[in-house]
């Protein structure tokens, strides 16, 4: 892989944990496409303005998010970004903490990476296995 297209992905990567942490919607819409979804375990694909709506009406607030990045894969102008996270905030006024597997979906939008899907996945095991 082309190193500066890794280090782009890199950098939106974290552009949108800091977005998240900032709880601002404008913020974070300037990371993702009009069109992305947010897949948990919990409630299975969740719409942008769902999700900006609990950060924007405070329901949902993030204080920390991290990720430490596992593998890339480019397919033109699209990418997918897996890797291990973990953050903490509030939800409905109750503090929350997740530890994940996170695959961010990217498309190449006027020359930015812009995420078009997250998907999330509970951080069963501590190590990370050999694929293939």
């Amino acid at each position: 892989m082309n190193e500066s297209v890794r280090y782009q992905l890199e950098a939106a990567e974290q552009a949108f944990n800091a977005a998240m942490i900032s709880n601002n919607p404008d913020a974070i819409r300037r990371c993702i496409t009009d069109d992305w979804v947010l897949v948990t375990p919990e409630s299975g694909p969740v719409s942008a303005e769902a999700v900006l709506g609990l950060i924007a009406a405070g329901t949902l607030i993030h204080d920390t998010m991290t990720k430490t990045t596992h593998h890339m894969h480019v397919m033109g102008d699209v990418a997918t970004v897996t890797g291990r996270g973990q953050n903490s905030g509030w939800f409905c006024g109750k503090p929350i903490s997740a530890d994940e597997w996170i695959t961010d979906v990217y498309r190449l939008v006027g020359g930015d990476w812009r995420c078009v899907l997250t998907h999330l996945t509970p951080a069963l095991g501590g190590k990370v296995g050999k694929v293939g």
